[in-house]
């Protein structure tokens, strides 16, 4: 199995493998990799996590200095230091802090929300996310005869603009028929997601001040607009606290409606005779959002450790936004050439508009 400490497109790469070894492919038909021991994983992670922080710690002095938003400050170093990505000690401790971190982080979120700040929002992010996923998928259908792609890029590329970037392209292309070309078009899904989610956190929060927005508003656009979840809670954070908040509710959603999107098209592929894969749980820092919601809501979360739990969320935020700016790669997106991109930069315009019409009639 794949862990935090694979690249994206190494974890594409061991997941084709696995459906070939299922095959019976004597390749991969070798034993499971052995488990690091916590020993051998903190000296995989520690260059690249001391990096990751470093560059974290370098973001928030100039934040406090200049006033400029720290989740920016860290993105734009990272991407800076984006070749101790491409190979060397610090890929794994990059692949981890953008990942583990991340998700670390996000769960703890759940100190800063309440169920009443949840339901205070009404259920049109709910209908907004769930017309968003739906029409984004269908774009991609649309487009991708017309643009030269398989049908099957179409699903995959518009799933990961709708719902969560490079994870659900994974998950996505875990259950679509394999053709000779599926594993080049995950790779090309996730490097492509990856940099149009970075340039969405630049520049969305831009918007969002140029139309007046106000937090919940902005919260709302940013939420269900950008692809990545840690560039979701970036630009939340860089508008304003309350927007973050926001933000990661409404991208949490996205997330949540990753289990059945991929189960629907397990079922159409299967019926179509091809498809592969399990459906995949929820994801863990999903669930434990929820639950820290659930807790903060009732009174259970005493004030001390709700302002610890919101400082380490911080630290771990900033840490994974450095990573993830270190693996931002625009030269391996302009070497795909332009018709896959177009498609993904179309299915990307296309739901930044559906979030925003619906921001602007909600006013």
């Amino acid at each position: 199995m794949p862990s935090d400490l694979d690249t994206d497109t190494a974890q594409a790469r061991a997941m084709f493998r696995s459906f070939d070894g299922m095959e019976g492919v004597p390749e991969v038909a070798a034993a499971a990799p052995r488990r690091r021991t916590p020993a051998e994983t903190f000296r995989a992670v520690y260059p690249g996590g001391v990096v990751a922080l470093t560059i974290g710690t370098a973001a928030t002095w100039l934040s406090q200095h200049y006033g400029a938003p720290v989740m920016l400050f860290s993105l734009l170093i990272g991407m800076a230091f984006h070749f101790l990505h491409e190979e060397g000690r610090c890929v794994a401790g990059i692949e981890f802090s953008s990942k583990a971190i991340l998700r670390l982080g996000v769960a703890l979120l759940g100190v800063r929300v309440t169920a009443e700040q949840i339901f205070g929002l009404g259920p049109a992010p709910i209908l907004m996310v769930v017309g968003g996923v739906i029409s984004t998928v269908a774009l991609g259908l649309f487009l991708a005869p017309r643009l030269g792609r398989s049908r099957s890029f179409g699903v995959l590329s518009g799933g990961a603009v709708a719902i969560c970037g490079a994870s659900a392209a994974l998950a996505i292309a875990s259950v679509l028929p394999r053709s000779r070309d599926s594993e080049r078009e995950t790779i090309l899904t996730v490097v492509t997601v990856t940099a149009l989610s970075t340039v969405a956190m630049i520049v969305y929060p831009v918007l969002a001040h140029r139309l007046g927005l106000t937090d919940s508003q902005a919260g709302v656009f940013l939420g269900g607009t950008i692809h990545d979840v840690a560039q979701v809670v970036g630009a939340g954070l860089s508008f304003s606290p309350a927007a973050g908040d926001v933000a990661t509710y409404v991208k949490l959603l996205r997330v949540a409606m990753l289990a059945p999107v991929v189960f629907g098209i397990s079922i159409i592929a299967a019926r179509g005779g091809g498809g592969s894969g399990r459906i995949p749980m929820p994801p863990m820092f999903l669930i434990g959002f929820a639950v820290l919601v659930t807790l903060n809501s009732l009174g259970f979360i005493p004030k001390p450790v709700g302002a610890l739990a919101r400082d380490v969320s911080s630290w771990c935020l900033v840490t994974a936004i450095a990573a993830l700016g270190m693996k931002t790669s625009f030269r391996d997106v302009a070497a795909v050439g332009w018709r896959p991109v177009a498609m993904m930069v179309a299915e990307t315009v296309w739901i930044g508009l559906f979030v925003l019409t619906a921001v602007l009639l909600s006013r």
